[in-house]
């Protein structure tokens, strides 16, 4: 059953069978057709190819898709296994209205995981959220989506958080799925929860790393006073970029016997960040605390400098990107289930750009459409 759907979406509970192997249209032909029976015309996985395909040349609206699917050729759109009509077996797209049933109709959660990527043997996975800001209606808010991605900047699923509820309430169900045995889960200051900590290192074999700041105040209070004097493990990290200079001292704990009051807590790191502007000068500084339950010989202070530098990879390579390369802000796609399924479908773009080579999305999908009937086909193993 999907986790955002009171219908069943899929044959079984999605898998690795499902979100990893076989062809796209195998994997998409386990959703279940959102629309009724009566006057159904177009295939309902000919549709969803016709939308991945478009979206991987850039297409951001239903518009721009119906237009990319209007001048589709014949032989594309044999490919992609649209409808024949006419004795002569002339090929026909699938019109705006229906690309627009169908994409604010499909299953959300379904979707993002038969189009996402396996984080089995992932070092990092990050988790985090994002509004997209266009998506907002009235006195409806906008639709603010959880995400997350591996250390490597592929994005593995995402679930629309409910209205009156916050990120933590997802946390659990958007990782359930999936095989994460080994994985370090990282996220930020909100989700340093004690159920977060019990739920990956009990029952997905995981290991996590969660920011703790004031919003914990009991814990940070603790964290704050253990004997950082004795701390003999230290890194320091100094880089430049952004406008800024910064430079990292991380400091490590082992705190199995210091009484600290959170599931399965082994290590305690304490990051000072100092920070100075390149064009005013003005410098600050900021110390929070990390907890994790990996030991001192799993992860150094190094290592969890590298594991924190790489939860911003979903803010840099997922959020960022679809903000810039897709205006995803700038949408006005709103009804059903459209904002949470074409973020799936941008997100998945990028994956499949991001397999084939590609380090600028933005070039990429400029490179892409200048070809837009053979580059996407091929990105998607439609040949």
């Amino acid at each position: 059953m999907c986790r955002q759907s009171a219908t069943v979406c899929l044959v079984k509970s999605p898998t690795r069978q499902h979100c990893a192997t076989g062809p796209l249209a195998e994997r998409l032909a386990t959703l279940a057709d959102p629309r009724c029976r009566r006057g159904k015309r177009h295939p309902f996985v000919a549709v969803l190819l016709v939308v991945c395909s478009a979206v991987v040349t850039g297409a951001s609206s239903f518009a721009a898709i119906d237009e990319w699917a209007t001048d589709a050729p014949q032989d594309v759109l044999a490919r992609l296994g649209a409808r024949t009509a006419t004795a002569l077996a002339v090929r026909v797209p699938p019109s705006g209205a229906t690309i627009r049933r169908v994409i604010k109709d499909t299953c959300p959660g379904g979707l993002a995981d038969l189009l996402g990527h396996d984080p089995a043997g992932a070092d990092t996975l990050a988790v985090d959220g994002k509004s997209a800001r266009g998506s907002r209606l009235g006195a409806t808010p906008a639709a603010h989506l959880l995400a997350a991605m591996t250390g490597t900047g592929m994005t593995v699923t995402q679930l629309r958080v409910p209205e009156k509820t916050n990120e933590i309430t997802c946390f659990a169900a958007l990782l359930d799925p999936y095989d994460l045995q080994g994985v370090t889960v990282t996220g930020d200051a909100l989700h340093t929860q004690r159920d977060h900590a019990r739920f990956l290192v009990e029952a997905k074999k995981a290991h996590y790393v969660f920011t703790v700041k004031r919003n914990q105040k009991n814990l940070y209070e603790q964290l704050r006073t253990l004997p950082w004097d004795e701390a003999t493990a230290k890194f320091y990290d100094r880089t430049t970029g952004h406008g800024r200079k910064e430079t990292r001292v991380v400091q490590a704990l082992t705190v199995t016997d210091l009484g600290v009051d959170f599931p399965h807590a082994t290590q305690v790191a304490k990051v000072v960040r100092h920070r100075t502007d390149a064009k005013t000068g003005k410098q600050s500084r900021e110390t929070v605390y990390v907890i994790t339950d990996l030991t001192s010989r799993q992860a150094s202070p190094e290592r969890i400098a590298k594991i924190l530098r790489a939860h911003w990879v979903i803010e840099n390579r997922l959020h960022f990107v679809r903000d810039t390369a897709f205006r995803e802000d700038a949408s006005k796609i709103r009804t059903g289930h459209g904002p949470e399924n074409m973020a799936t479908l941008r997100s998945f773009a990028i994956n499949q750009l991001r397999t084939a080579g590609h380090t600028n999305i933005a070039a990429a999908l400029r490179t892409t459409a200048l070809r837009p009937y053979e580059r996407p086909l091929a990105l998607l193993g439609l040949n």
